[in-house]
């Protein structure tokens, strides 16, 4: 089992930048594929980006290709979201999980979840 908390949100003027982390409890983060979700008021949690256990394989959400920078470190339990060039349209709760898989795009295949941050983003 893992524990996840995230932390590095807050409020943003369009174009600006902030980073997310989410930090894992457990010896196994390894063996984890993680993801970045993120929901909007009254709309479904979609998947933003994901990144395989050992880092070599991420997955982009075309919204934010380009612009966000998903990345892990292993030794210190640790997965990051680095996200530029924002948009008011990125305003949301953002949440990190753990999928058993490698690496997954399947929401159901999350089994941990954080408590999630919000991000807010002005015009």
């Amino acid at each position: 089992q893992v524990q996840l908390v995230e932390s590095g949100g807050g409020s943003v003027q369009a174009g600006g930048s902030l980073r997310l982390s989410c930090a894992a409890s457990g010896r196994t983060f390894s063996s984890y594929g993680m993801g970045w979700f993120r929901q909007a008021p009254g709309k479904e949690r979609d998947l933003v980006a994901a990144i395989s256990r050992g880092g070599g394989s991420t997955y982009y959400a075309n919204s934010v290709k380009g612009r966000f920078t998903i990345s892990r470190d292993n030794a210190k339990n640790a997965v990051y979201l680095q996200m530029n060039s924002l948009k008011p349209e990125d305003t949301a709760v953002y949440y990190c999980a753990a999928a058993a898989q490698r690496i997954t795009v399947v929401t159901a295949q999350y089994d941990y979840w954080g408590q999630g941050t919000q991000v807010t983003v002005s015009s």
